[in-house]
């Protein structure tokens, strides 16, 4: 299992917390996706580290860039 913590700072809100785990958590693979609003973070836990690409992919298809790094 993998587990990585992103920073999305265009992160605000409860409404936004919604948005981006109800796109994560139904992707294969995906155990655990949380976010955390105050510190404009995802933290996600996965099964294959190839999919960090599809879980940022995912998250900017929300509306929310994801800084590279």
């Amino acid at each position: 299992m993998t587990e990585t913590t992103i920073h999305v700072p265009e992160i605000h809100c409860d409404h936004c917390k919604s948005a981006i785990e109800a796109a994560l958590r139904p992707l294969p693979g995906v155990s655990r996706a949380d976010v955390d609003v105050a510190a404009k973070t995802v933290h996600i836990a996965f099964d294959d580290p190839a999919k960090l690409e599809t879980v940022r992919h995912t998250i900017e298809e929300q509306g929310y860039e994801v800084p590279s790094g």
